[in-house]
């Protein structure tokens, strides 16, 4: 496996572009996949949002000047296919994107690919109620276990705030817990 940085250097290489970008989707494919579908709840969404998330890494990583980690700079773009992902089925079912949420949730059961019990599934609809970014900051923090820091990087957001947004998540989900 190469160091970040060598990646980095073969990937904004014309001769070594196209070996470097296979090595990154071997790394990142997985855990960017889990977290786009933490936030689309679908396999098939996921899998579209992942697409194009490599689709614009690929277009873009000359662009990228490392002012932040490689894996950082993937995850929010990940994010942000995500979030367009639902924007755009909200806009195309003429739905809030709460109601894509509620939507993606309630297919869920009925997913082939969610693997998940009762509890698991509470916990989904927990989620989802959510406001956007308490939901983005819950679940890298408690599905992906990502540092304070790294979520920092990746959403642009203070740790300060981010460690309020996590606390404020864990209560309203522990309190739509408790309640159903």
């Amino acid at each position: 496996m190469l160091q970040e940085k060598e990646l980095l250097i073969q990937l904004q290489s014309n001769k070594n572009k196209d070996a470097a970008f296979k090595e990154l989707v071997t790394l990142y494919k997985e855990r960017l996949y889990w977290h786009i579908r933490n936030i689309v709840k679908s396999h098939d969404d996921a899998d579209d949002a992942l697409q194009n998330t490599f689709i614009k890494v690929y277009r873009n990583i000359n662009g990228f000047k490392g002012d932040s980690k490689l894996y950082s700079w993937l995850y929010r773009i990940a994010t942000n296919e995500a979030i367009t992902l639902i924007n755009k089925n909200a806009k195309r079912l003429q739905i809030s994107n709460e109601e894509v949420q509620e939507l993606a949730i309630n297919n869920l059961q009925s997913d082939v690919y969610f693997e998940g019990n009762d509890i698991q599934l509470q916990l989904q609809k927990a989620i989802a109620i959510l406001p956007e970014k308490q939901q983005l900051v819950f679940n890298m923090k408690y599905f992906q276990d990502l540092k304070y820091k790294e979520i920092s990087e990746i959403l642009n957001t203070s740790e300060g705030a981010l460690k309020a947004s996590y606390h404020l998540a864990s209560k309203k989900i522990e309190a739509y817990l408790k309640a159903h």
